[in-house]
């Protein structure tokens, strides 16, 4: 089949690379236009617009699919089949009703679950224990269309954001091949998604990565690991921001008397692997960081220069 494929970050790549494996002919690619994205603020091109690149496929970076330039393109293309994955632009209806065997979407939840654009994030925040990975005939509405595939996936309790958009990201690649060979025959099914059970995984801003220490120690376990490796979850320590990247939560401390009076956020313990920290309900221990201007450390590197006594507070 003619596949136009859309998509834009590194989750995207491995469907890229399956399609073009898979023996299917892809005239072009659609990816978000090149934005400063590096610490020198210089423009740089979206990782599938890379690997696009490499193989000599045709790119196009539009602001909007709305645009009549962008329907022109799709048009003297005719394509069978559009597939998106995490592309980040809402697709018009004229583009969903042009090809004849529609348009395909891979998301990374087991919808009606997590629609939008932070289902690993959100599912991680939430201390979910399992997600999946969805094909789906696309409509209008945010991820809303007919569902053709899913796969579950389980997510360890201290599996990072990082590890967890891989695994789906193989997952998914893999998914969307079996759904092309359905898709191809005529037999891709369509199951309706039930309302009632949609939630809404929202675009995650900076700010909500910021650690409360009057949460429990097992909601900032999960901030932690939400945030792991970007933006990554912080709070501040003498005014400047330190990021956490890693730490566990340490079970069985609630009855040590040494540790009963003092703040959330205070420092209770100095250990070779981390800083133990109170929380609203139990205690952090907090093992991987990052200071202002300074690269990702394990605690006992950076307290090497960076000295904190017990006692000390953690804002936040």
């Amino acid at each position: 089949m003619k596949v136009v494929f859309m998509g834009s970050p590194e989750f995207a790549v491995p469907h890229l690379k399956a399609l073009l494996d898979s023996g299917h002919h892809v005239p072009c690619v659609f990816t978000q236009p090149d934005r400063p994205r590096s610490r020198g603020r210089r423009y740089l091109p979206t990782p599938v617009k890379v690997l696009a690149e490499e193989h000599e496929i045709p790119v196009y970076s539009p602001q909007t699919l709305k645009s009549q330039e962008a329907l022109d393109v799709l048009k003297q293309v005719q394509p069978d089949v559009i597939v998106v994955v995490a592309y980040g632009l809402l697709i018009p209806k004229e583009i969903l009703a042009l090809p004849p065997k529609g348009c395909i979407n891979v998301h990374a939840s087991l919808l009606p679950k997590y629609r939008g654009a932070a289902p690993i994030e959100r599912a991680i925040m939430a201390g979910e224990k399992t997600t999946g990975i969805t094909t789906m005939h696309m409509a209008e509405g945010w991820d809303t269309g007919d569902i053709i595939l899913q796969e579950k996936v389980d997510i360890p309790e201290d599996m990072t954001c990082g590890e967890l958009n891989s695994k789906l990201s193989l997952k998914g690649s893999r998914l969307l091949v079996s759904t092309l060979n359905l898709i191809k025959t005529g037999t891709a099914p369509r199951i309706s998604q039930d309302e009632n059970l949609a939630t809404y995984a929202a675009k995650l801003g900076r700010d909500e990565f910021l650690i409360d220490w009057s949460k429990p120690a097992y909601v900032i376990h999960n901030l932690v690991r939400a945030g792991n490796p970007s933006p990554g979850a912080f709070t501040y320590f003498q005014e400047k921001r330190l990021k956490v990247f890693q730490g566990k939560v340490l079970p069985g401390e609630e009855n040590n008397s040494s540790f009963l009076q003092g703040l959330t956020g205070e420092i209770c313990a100095l250990r070779p692997e981390g800083l133990m920290v109170r929380t609203g309900e139990g205690y952090y221990l907090i093992q991987e960081v990052q200071c202002e201007g300074s690269k990702r450390l394990a605690i006992r590197d950076y307290l090497c220069g960076n000295p904190i006594e017990v006692g000390d507070v953690l804002d936040k």
